[in-house]
């Protein structure tokens, strides 16, 4: 596939994600120019294993996200980033790539893989941004690896627009564990992230 594989030597010690501690301090300096609301950082542990999942309005998402947290987000991205000087990049942040041409198990392993640590695993569950107005269908990933590693997830909603010293806020929602079926743990998920978009990102 193109990239690297992790040796998982536990969040805190990562090896691989060297390039992600050193760029952090330069993205938290960007993102106060885009001076973004942070809401409920209290929902997200400051130890032990955790899903962030929520809408994605804009490919400056995981920064913002990136900003909001000391710990390590470990976020699945597709694969097509995986080239030239980006490779490089992703493969020292501690992203994790998939394909979305197929059901990526291998993307799955290594997610469930650094959850196992302990870690913070970040998932975007519409899959794009290239989208109309709405919020798109989820695909299943993030409720099946909170299902398979008894993991809970931490819903976020990021309501308004990228703009310089603009009105962004990120709204970290209660921690919600996976207990049921999965397709109906997937439509719950979506309802409570749609619930709280404000304005015109609702979808029916």
């Amino acid at each position: 596939m193109g990239y690297t594989k992790y040796s998982l030597l536990g969040c805190d010690k990562m090896r691989d994600a060297w390039l992600y501690r050193f760029l952090r301090p330069i993205i938290k300096f960007f993102v106060l120019f885009i001076r973004p609301k942070y809401v409920g950082l209290e929902n997200i542990p400051t130890a032990g294993a955790i899903i962030l999942a929520g809408n994605h309005t804009s490919i400056l998402d995981p920064l913002v996200l990136i900003a909001a947290s000391k710990r390590s987000i470990h976020f699945l991205a597709k694969e097509e980033l995986w080239h030239g000087l980006k490779k490089i990049i992703f493969n020292n942040m501690g992203l994790i790539p998939v394909n979305r041409k197929v059901k990526d198990h291998e993307a799955l392993i290594m997610a469930l893989e650094y959850l196992k640590d302990g870690c913070i695993v970040g998932i975007f569950p519409e899959g794009t941004t290239e989208k109309g107005r709405g919020l798109l269908p989820f695909k299943i990933g993030s409720v099946k690896m909170a299902h398979d590693t008894d993991t809970k997830i931490v819903p976020f909603v990021i309501n308004g627009k990228y703009r310089l010293f603009g009105r962004l806020t990120v709204t970290f929602l209660e921690p919600i564990s996976v207990t049921g079926n999965l397709d109906e743990e997937n439509n719950r998920l979506r309802e409570l992230i749609k619930n709280n978009i404000h304005g015109s990102d609702k979808s029916e």
